[in-house]
């Protein structure tokens, strides 16, 4: 979904209220022209951007000189809008110093075991969220600039992930492929103070409301979240890809937040890993608006900006709003976990008295394995052999209850002459 993706953030203002040649200020211009050259309108120099080299597996991590922690990122599996694999989002943050990443892909967490595990190696902590797609007719593919808004979701913790993914789950069943249904009143409802709402990019609920009505129907969409969510769950969010009024934007969302009592943080809005990653994201914008990109041209933001920042970027780009950096360090620390506390609540089931679901897993294997193979033997040792390493996995991760759901279930389709694959 192209909505949220950098190639949509400049161009298409008409499409939400704006004048389609909005006055820009001159500082924007003045900004534009000098960021190339590493200085800020405010005369701040900014770093080189360093790519070293992948340290050694055993090579500890330095603690980063500036902490910081990306809160919004999307991996190739928001389809044919993020540009990187979970992986290589990972091996950039990691080389950047970033101390916690949230992987929020759009109306899913289908990259969550892949972030996770290179995560896990890579000494990052870990937030899991998602960007939802509100409001939608129709399937996202086809036209350049999608229809509906966002909500920026972050769990803060087991139970918000697996309330997410419910409300997700609920969302999908409800809609069709590609369009997602979701009601603002339910999710509000199924938080229980789990989440925290970050305020998003450009399509989300109160920049959109920005741009469209100004500071009145943003305030007014920002108190809105407010009393859905809590105050203490709703947090603005400030991005800056050097786009034409991303500084005006930001002061904006700024004042509002501090007028209404939210907590503000920043992100980069990261749809690729490396600045080298906006081509394969103009690529991808181009197929998903089944489009030439010659034809898109006029779609394409003139920065792509939407990359992995170091902690000493962002306290430069951030200096023009006190705390921001620190509360959103706090906030990534605050909803980091570990995804090996997210154990799936299985049915209760029954099992013959003096067993275990290990034990009776193990006797309904030993009968199945008997039937299909004979007796073990010499004829039969690897199979057997086989047969006890899987056995023994199932049990390190507990999970025989499991496969006697499956076992049932399958069971129950063979009598009643039901196709059924078992997996």
């Amino acid at each position: 979904m192209i909505a949220c993706g950098v190639w949509s953030c400049v161009v298409g203002w008409s499409v939400v209220g704006w004048d389609p040649r909005p006055d820009i200020p001159w500082s924007e211009f003045e900004r534009a022209l000098t960021w190339g050259s590493g200085w800020r309108s405010d005369g701040a120099k900014l770093p080189p951007r360093p790519r070293p080299e992948p340290p050694a597996p055993e090579t500890p991590r330095t603690p980063p000189a500036v902490p910081w922690a990306e809160l919004h990122c999307h991996s190739a599996y928001s389809f044919l809008d993020g540009a990187s694999e979970p992986e290589e989002l990972v091996a950039e943050a990691a080389f950047q110093g970033v101390e916690t990443v949230a992987i929020t892909d759009h109306d899913g967490m289908y990259g969550v075991v892949k972030f996770a595990e290179a995560a896990r190696e890579a000494g990052i902590a870990t937030v899991f969220g998602a960007e939802l797609s509100l409001e939608l007719t129709r399937r996202q593919n086809g036209i350049p600039d999608p229809e509906g808004r966002h909500l920026l979701v972050l769990a803060r913790d087991p139970d918000g992930y697996r309330r997410l993914s419910a409300a997700i789950s609920a969302a999908q069943l409800r809609g069709s492929k590609g369009r997602p249904v979701y009601d603002l009143d339910e999710l509000a409802a199924a938080h229980d103070g789990r989440w925290v709402i970050l305020t998003g990019c450009r399509k989300g609920l109160v920049p959109a409301a920005l741009a469209a009505g100004g500071p009145p129907a943003a305030a007014a969409e920002l108190r809105r979240l407010v009393e859905l969510f809590g105050a203490e769950n709703v947090v603005v969010e400030l991005i800056d890809h050097d786009q034409p009024l991303d500084d005006d934007r930001n002061d904006t969302l700024y004042t509002l937040a501090g007028e209404v009592g939210v907590g503000v943080v920043a992100s980069n809005n990261v749809h690729y890993a490396t600045p080298a990653g906006r081509r394969l994201a103009q690529v991808l914008a181009a197929a998903r608006a089944t489009t030439s990109l010659a034809e898109l041209d006029g779609w394409l933001p003139a920065a792509g900006g939407a990359f992995l920042r170091s902690g000493e970027e962002m306290r430069a780009r951030l200096a023009r709003y006190p705390g921001v950096l620190e509360t959103t360090v706090e906030l990534g620390q605050a909803c980091a976990f570990d995804l090996s506390l997210i154990r799936p609540e299985l049915p209760d089931r029954e099992v013959p008295d003096g067993h275990t679901d290990a034990s009776w897993l193990r006797h309904q294997v030993a009968a199945g394995a008997a039937a299909r193979y004979g007796p073990p033997g010499p004829s039969t040792q690897r199979a057997y052999a086989q047969i006890a390493h899987e056995l023994d996995v199932i049990e390190q991760l507990n999970f025989p209850g499991y496969f006697l759901i499956v076992h049932e279930i399958t069971e129950f389709c063979r009598r009643e002459g039901i196709l059924c694959q078992g997996r």
